[in-house]
């Protein structure tokens, strides 16, 4: 997942330059705050690597709390890279380092019916990783940012590998509609905006549901660039990011005291995971992860619905 992508760089626009959305994007309308990492397949060759990193400096401390930022600053006195950077470090500045109980960890276990060698590999089995290992390949952290804006709404974080798919959304999840006169029939709206495998925008919404009914049922406002401009070649993350050293653009690239405030807040953790402080809770190869996340993440308000899945347009 890269901060170059076009969903991600969308962010910036969608928030300042829409007042529909730069009204509500704060705490009064915003419930909780879910960024989202995960990959289908295990450490695939790379264990001896991985396992001196672990997943939270693999993706999270960097990506992830990349991608934070631009959720949560406050707007830029210009598009200009110093600026939107300015902007991005006091977020960090508003976070208190992550404490154990902030964080649920796993590590995969292979899977008896997985079809695929991978898949029934444990990532203890895989070839370089001690037996003894507590390296985590999954995790979910929350955070707070103590300002203004966003005291009391949680950002989560999560991250893996030898999950059940492979994803990297934002997902912004608003408050319950006050007094729903409908019986409790709506849902909660959501902004996402789906990073890969396939870049979309979407905001969830409650309409009346087809037939004769007064019922609501859950649908979509698409935003998504490959809907509305058909055909359109998108850049890859990765060649924007070249295009942006070639041309000597710093934004999206990490400054000194940015990667200052990112150490400050996840090393104090690091150490006490290095230390095997916490165990990593098995989870088996092609699930949604430990089943402990899942409780985590709703003690912290989110609210899953079963009645909606994205589906691509083709």
């Amino acid at each position: 997942v890269s901060t170059q992508s076009t969903g991600v760089l969308n962010l910036i626009i969608l928030r300042f330059g829409n007042e529909l959305l730069r009204s509500v994007w704060n705490r009064d309308k915003i419930s909780n705050v879910v960024i989202t990492f995960k990959e289908d397949f295990g450490t695939a060759g790379r264990a001896g690597y991985f396992d001196t990193s672990g997943i939270i400096r693999d993706v999270m401390q960097n990506h992830l709390l990349q991608i934070l930022c631009l959720v949560a600053m406050e707007r830029p006195v210009s598009v200009d890279a110093s600026d939107i950077r300015d902007e991005k470090v006091k977020v960090l500045k508003f976070i208190k380092p992550i404490e154990l109980d902030d964080v649920v960890i796993g590590q995969y276990v292979g899977n008896p019916d997985g079809k695929t060698d991978d898949a029934r590999t444990g990532y203890k089995e895989d070839p370089g990783v001690p037996a003894d290992s507590k390296t985590p390949t999954y995790a979910m952290a929350k955070m707070h940012i103590d300002n203004d804006r966003w005291a009391g709404v949680p950002f989560i974080l999560k991250c893996g590998k030898a999950l059940n798919e492979r994803k990297a959304e934002i997902r912004i999840q608003f408050k319950d509609t006050p007094s729903d006169i409908f019986g409790n029939m709506c849902r909660r709206n959501e902004l996402v905006i789906r990073v890969q495998p396939s870049e979309a925008v979407y905001c969830k919404m409650n309409v009346k549901s087809p037939g004769m009914s007064f019922n609501t049922v859950e649908s979509e406002l698409n935003l998504s660039y490959h809907d509305r401009f058909e055909g359109l070649d998108l850049p890859d993350a990765y060649e924007r990011l070249i295009l942006d050293f070639i041309l000597g653009s710093q934004t999206n690239f990490v400054r000194t005291d940015e990667l200052a405030e990112a150490w400050r807040i996840f090393t104090p953790l690091l150490h006490k995971l290095d230390a095997g402080q916490k165990e990593p809770v098995q989870y088996v190869y092609g699930t949604r992860g430990p089943a402990e996340a899942d409780k985590f993440i709703g003690d912290l308000g989110f609210k899953f619905s079963s009645t909606y899945k994205w589906t691509e347009k083709k």
